[in-house]
């Protein structure tokens, strides 16, 4: 598949791709985010495809879309520490040439301007080198944190999902932003440093 598997590197940030030798970590740090993250965490509505019941199971399915190209699952890390994940998911080929993107960031990481440079790391490696045209992220009205990741990237509100995602026990509605490549012709990272006006 076109960009994947890919590592992407800025400064102390890194994206790479997510391991099932990521276990130890990646439970060490949602442990002690258990409170942090549950208002913004998936969850499966009753009757739904349960979710994998380990973190290797988890990884090997993310892995697999992988393979299939539909997903660029990211483990993001800082100065070489796992620190959360990113993950591009749902990518449409043909005449779409979309995806979305969702995160999730240890609390000792947040306030640094880790996920927004993040996300644009992986949104200029969506446009530029997988090929993709769009790219949306559905956020909760009340994620104030992940709204300011948009704002601070200049992405727009492109719409309203009521009971759009089941989240931490029921349907909830979200916020869609979205962006193309024609928006940011210099890249998004680049464009978040200053060197090119929101």
């Amino acid at each position: 598949m076109t960009g994947w598997p890919v590592v992407l590197r800025h400064g102390e940030l890194a994206l790479r791709p997510l391991s099932v030798s990521d276990a130890r970590a990646w439970a060490a740090v949602r442990e002690r985010n258990v409170d942090w993250l549950r208002p913004w965490d998936a969850t499966v509505p009753p009757g739904g495809e349960p979710r994998p019941v380990s973190f290797r199971a988890l990884a090997k399915r993310l892995n697999a879309h992988a393979r299939a190209g539909t997903t660029f699952p990211w483990v993001i890390e800082v100065d070489g520490a796992f620190a959360g994940q990113l993950t591009v998911s749902n990518i449409v080929r043909g005449s779409a040439q979309l995806a979305s993107i969702g995160y999730w960031i240890d609390q000792r990481c947040a306030g640094r301007g880790l996920v927004p440079r993040a996300v644009a790391m992986a949104v200029d490696h969506c446009f530029f080198t997988a090929g993709l045209h769009r790219i949306e992220i559905a956020i909760r009205p009340e994620n104030t944190n992940s709204l300011r990741v948009v704002e601070k990237l200049g992405i727009r509100e492109v719409g309203y999902a009521p009971r759009f995602l089941h989240i931490n026990g029921a349907w909830r509605d979200h916020r869609l932003y979205a962006i193309t490549v024609e928006e940011c012709p210099g890249g998004l990272l680049r464009r978040l440093e200053g060197a090119a006006p929101l």
